[in-house]
């Protein structure tokens, strides 16, 4: 049904969980893109810019990061061609490299909150709002609503 699917993925120990999804779904027909959104760090964290090297920071975020999804890639059977770390705001970095590699199909972790934390909408919520593909939301995790 889906011939090109991207998964985004947190890094967590929800993410075997998601590949797992996307894995099923794609078969032998499909290709699979991973992707992690590293979020700039002076976004993340409110400090103090000039008490600590935030470029040096940003690095090892990304470096990690790098090293984390080439992990689950490798595990995954993922081409490393089809491996994306991006620097930004997670839901439209996930949109944008949707379109640019012409995505039939978002797969991406959901925790299912409901109530007042869905007015806050997770990143699940804000990739699906503008998304020009079909999204899927796997449940992970556990609610504590």
């Amino acid at each position: 049904m889906y011939s090109n699917i991207l998964v985004a993925v947190d890094l967590s120990n929800d993410t075997a969980t998601v590949v797992n999804a996307a894995a099923e779904l794609a078969g032998d027909t499909a290709k699979v893109h991973l992707v992690h959104v590293v979020e700039p760090v002076a976004a993340a964290y409110s400090m103090d810019i000039y008490a600590v090297n935030i470029s040096e920071l940003q690095q090892e975020a990304i470096n990690f990061a790098e090293q984390r999804l080439a992990k689950i890639g490798k595990e995954a059977g993922v081409d490393e061609s089809n491996l994306h770390t991006l620097l930004g705001a997670p839901a439209p970095e996930v949109r944008s490299l949707a379109s640019e590699i012409k995505a039939d199909l978002i797969v991406i972790g959901s925790h299912g909150h409901s109530g007042w934390k869905i007015l806050l909408g997770s990143t699940a919520n804000k990739v699906l709002h503008g998304a020009t593909c079909d999204v899927l939301t796997v449940h992970v995790g556990q609610d504590d609503d």
